[in-house]
């Protein structure tokens, strides 16, 4: 089950990477040669359907690099600040979601409904 988890990860992250819109570029280029019969509105709407996908994938990647670059600096800062939830962004998507209720659970339960603005 972890190999597939990994996988998975990889896969979204190459589907961000802009070699995917290549990819599918050559896909429709061999279509269009091969069969362009086929090729109707239907076939357009897929391609436009995939590449759509890899834009909003690249957008998020790209913002979830952004935050974790300026989390990773704040973190650096922070004397205080311990070296495993700095690396925590290294793990997979579930071990994350363990890691944050764990914390929760160790510093007084939910706080979701704090307002950090204000001091407590």
């Amino acid at each position: 089950m972890q190999i597939i988890r990994q996988c998975l990860t990889r896969l979204g992250t190459l589907a961000a990477h802009p070699t995917a819109f290549l990819i599918v570029a050559i896909y429709a280029a061999c279509w269009f040669a091969f069969s362009p019969d086929t090729l109707d509105w239907h076939g357009v709407t897929t391609l436009l359907v995939w590449c759509m996908t890899l834009l909003i994938q690249r957008a998020e990647h790209r913002d979830t690099q952004a935050i974790h670059a300026k989390l990773d600096e704040l973190l650096s800062a922070d004397q205080r600040a311990r070296t495993a939830v700095a690396h925590v962004d290294d793990k997979e998507p579930e071990e994350i979601e363990r890691f944050r209720k764990q914390e929760r659970a160790d510093h007084g339960g939910d706080d979701r409904g704090r307002d950090y603005r204000r001091p407590p």
